[in-house]
């Protein structure tokens, strides 16, 4: 089944996640995707190494659905090649540095002379205007900037998420960019530029937060997991391992004081609406953890559901991977890669559309592994491409 974006073809020259994610997720939607990378290798290839070639699990993530083409761009010969495919592309991605996006022949005005129908997806970490538009970083820097790290740990030690929420919000919130441009052109003929950027994300989910201190000046610190403005909503520690539970607007409260056995604690005033019980949720998270002292994970989470309570275990990564519903909902697309002990588990799809769903492909690329074939397309003879191989263009 065709997908959505069959027949837009997209240059992706990102690195790590915040662009190659929205690579993904526009191969995924059935665009073509041509990864580009360095003759050794992008960096982010080799990040946390699972296969025996030595690709990493990131990479194994991102390059699904991808084709695969080295070039050196700086080169001129390679600024050739950038030129010839952005004739005959919708889309090119790069979350660099302007200056080397420059020197790539990348930037916006250089590919829009070329093709002005082009889109370009930008990101970077604090965007092209401002006091720190040259400064680089990574994804924790938002998540530092913004006022999450700070919120987060046990008031003490600011913690940082080891998940990378902030990268793959902004290759999400590119995604929805070049999708609106993809529509704009489709009426106006014309290109532009989508830009993102990891601090201007990262703010965009503090956001509540921020507005709160604005406005009421409480100089909030973190309180590990237990919520700001809703209780009780805490981890707690059962007989055989932690479950997460959440309590939030006033039904959901009576039920959980009628499961605690003591309904009196929805007249305390001290648990009068959602800000109070957070104000006085260590209290709340008392009486729940004496409660789940006596349970087990199963036993709490039965308990938890059947009061309707949002509740969920504390997963290891493992048991993630174990877990009968993600399993029986059909969560992972097993992906066999060259050099791999064992398919891969990869997120079968982000979003699920019922008519034109998202599907896999393809495996990701090994190295350069359709150079030939893009050359191929573009016009380049045998000869032609074992002289760019031999000077070290592709």
């Amino acid at each position: 089944m065709a997908g959505v974006l069959e027949g837009i073809r997209v240059l992706d020259f990102g690195r790590y996640i915040a662009g190659p994610f929205c690579g993904t997720m526009l191969a995924d939607l059935g665009a073509e995707v041509i990864r580009i990378e360095k003759l050794e290798g992008s960096e982010d290839r080799w990040v946390t190494p699972v296969a025996e070639g030595g690709e990493g699990a990131m990479f194994l993530q991102m390059g699904r659905n991808k084709l695969g083409l080295t070039l050196n761009p700086v080169k001129p010969a390679g600024r050739e090649i950038v030129k010839k495919l952005i004739a005959v592309s919708d889309v090119v991605i790069a979350n660099l540095p302007y200056e080397d996006l420059k020197k790539m022949g990348i930037d916006y005005d250089t590919i829009s002379a070329v093709n002005p129908r082009i889109i370009l997806a930008t990101n970077s970490t604090f965007g092209s205007e401002g006091p720190y538009a040259t400064r680089v970083g990574f994804d924790t820097i938002g998540q530092a900037m913004s006022g999450a790290m700070y919120l987060s740990g046990d008031g003490e030690v600011p913690t940082r998420a080891n998940t990378p929420y902030v990268d793959f919000s902004s290759a999400l919130l590119s995604t929805v960019g070049v999708l609106a441009a993809l529509m704009d052109r489709a009426k106006s003929g014309k290109g532009q530029k989508v830009e993102t950027a990891l601090l201007r994300t990262a703010i965009n989910i503090a956001n509540g937060h921020l507005i709160e201190q604005a406005m009421l000046n409480l100089n909030r610190v973190a309180t590990l997991n237990r919520g700001f403005t809703a209780g009780p909503s805490d981890t707690f520690k059962c007989k055989d391992g932690w479950i997460y539970a959440m309590t939030i607007g006033q039904p959901l409260f009576v039920r959980w004081c009628r499961l605690m056995g003591n309904e009196d604690l929805a007249a305390d005033p001290r648990f009068k609406d959602d800000l109070a019980r957070g104000d006085n949720g260590e209290a709340l998270s008392d009486i729940m953890q004496k409660w789940c002292d006596s349970r087990t994970v199963a036993e709490a989470l039965e308990a938890l559901e059947a009061n309707r309570i949002p509740a969920g275990a504390v997963y290891t990564p493992q048991q993630a991977l174990d877990d009968r519903h993600v399993n029986e909902a059909g969560f992972f697309h097993s992906m066999e890669f060259p050099g791999a002990a064992k398919p891969i588990p990869v997120l079968q799809e982000p979003v699920k559309l019922s008519r034109t769903p998202l599907t896999i492909r393809r495996r990701a690329p090994k190295l350069g592994e359709h150079t030939d074939a893009i050359l191929q397309e573009l016009g380049y003879t045998t000869t032609d491409i074992a002289k760019l191989r031999a000077d070290r263009i592709v």
